[in-house]
């Protein structure tokens, strides 16, 4: 068990997975010798995963000292006879990873090298490390495809803080999810880091002291990916906690990061999604919502924000001005061509962006906030977006510099002193 987070076992039942997560260790070091080479490297990787060789990732790797994470992993793998071992592998070096990080950032344990603690970048590129070892092993036994699925869904859940968000119960403590983002529009600038992934390693298990009492704040990272979207991920990861129940959320808030200079109160999301993702996947349609995950029926076109956007405009929270955006693209009532309507959707319209556009920043505050509606959850619960982490303009090409940095911790600072005045007004 990991401090202050409670392990949720998500494939064969609590007590199962939590007795071979305990026996991992002594399983895989009874695996007979392992082979000098386990990994075709010729086995097709994703976009993702190909930029790993880049020398910026392996800068920033290397002085973190995550540049281990990897190989440590692969060699575990060449050691494995049996999926039960694999499986077990997967979970846990996958949720050492997110406390590694968690652990990095909050100041916890060696910084690992010269980084800046408060990065999170080394998390992201560690992770695919995980992953791309594991698309390439060539196990000494059949590992079918379902299976390897399987793995890398586990290393995915596990190194995003997914399956451990750890609710208290009971009234004595408000309960708060945030959730944040992995760097994206790399091929723009591999060096992208993303303030939202920052913030919530930096909340990850802390507390919050407000005028309505004390919050115990737990968060998750997502991937700039429309596949595990559509799968249902965000779905899967927050059902848990939107259910009624002794945990049930207090208030939840999806963040990403949006315009320059500027936090974003978003009041809609809409139910249609654009772009080129991380892999550089396109999409240009409404959002599909999974089987098996509770929804509204009709799909809403528009599903609108509950967090206490007037409150938090109104509050000061730190050096970036806070705007209630109301604006969305829509599809006017027995009109064809996409209109701007400044106030919010019209009565009848088509979804063509929320206030936050239609990337996957709106369709993770589309998936939350209709999910809070099927479940009856009367919680506040909404996005926020960022501004926009930029280098130093006299900076073209080293990974970090002091005015990157410095806006870091303003927006991740600003971020906290948001969610405190929203967490106050329960």
């Amino acid at each position: 068990m990991f401090p202050g987070k409670l392990i949720r076992a998500t494939l064969t039942g609590t007590l199962a997975v939590g007795a071979l997560l305990a026996a991992a260790p002594l399983a895989v070091a009874a695996e007979t010798a392992a082979p000098a080479n386990c990994f075709d490297r010729a086995a097709p990787i994703p976009v993702e995963e190909q930029r790993l060789t880049l020398p910026v990732p392996q800068e920033i790797l290397d002085r973190s000292g995550f540049d281990q994470r990897g190989p440590k992993f692969e060699k575990s793998l060449c050691r494995t006879r049996s999926l039960r071992v694999a499986k077990a592998l997967a979970q846990t070096q996958s949720r050492q990873l997110w406390q590694a990080a968690v652990d990095r950032v909050q100041g916890r344990g060696p910084a690992g090298g010269d980084l800046v603690r408060s990065d999170d970048r080394p998390l992201y590129w560690a992770r695919l490390q995980l992953t791309r070892a594991l698309r390439q092993w060539q196990p000494a036994f059949t590992l079918s495809p379902t299976d390897r699925k399987v793995l890398l869904d586990a290393v995915e859940t596990g190194s995003r803080g997914q399956d451990s968000i750890d609710l208290p119960a009971g009234n004595r403590v408000k309960r708060v999810l945030l959730t944040g983002f992995d760097p994206f529009q790399l091929d723009g600038d591999i060096r992208r880091t993303n303030p939202s992934g920052a913030t919530a390693l930096a909340l990850d298990g802390t507390y919050i002291d407000t005028p309505s009492g004390r919050a115990r704040v737990e968060t998750a990272v997502f991937p700039v990916l429309w596949t595990p979207f559509e799968a249902g991920m965000v779905e899967q990861t927050l059902l848990p906690h939107f259910k009624p129940g002794r945990k049930q959320v207090d208030l939840f808030t999806t963040v990403s990061q949006g315009r320059a200079g500027q936090f974003d109160i978003e009041r809609y999301n809409g139910r249609w999604h654009t772009g080129a993702d991380n892999n550089r996947e396109n999409r240009a349609t409404g959002i599909p919502i999974p089987a098996g995950v509770p929804t509204v029926t009709p799909q809403p076109e528009f599903v609108p924000t509950t967090l206490p956007y007037q409150d938090i405009v109104a509050a000061t929270t730190g050096p970036f001005t806070v705007l209630d955006r109301t604006a969305v693209t829509e599809i006017p009532a027995g009109q064809t061509q996409p209109v701007t309507s400044p106030h919010g959707p019209t009565p009848g319209s088509v979804a063509r962006a929320g206030g936050g556009g239609s990337y996957l920043s709106n369709e993770i505050a589309y998936r939350a906030t209709l999910l809070r509606d099927a479940v009856k959850a009367k919680v506040p619960g909404g996005h926020v977006h960022t501004p926009i982490l930029f280098f130093d303009p006299a900076n073209p090409d080293k990974v970090s510099d002091p005015v990157l940095e410095k806006n870091r911790a303003d927006i991740v600072a600003q971020a906290r002193a948001i969610l405190t005045v929203a967490v106050g007004t329960l």
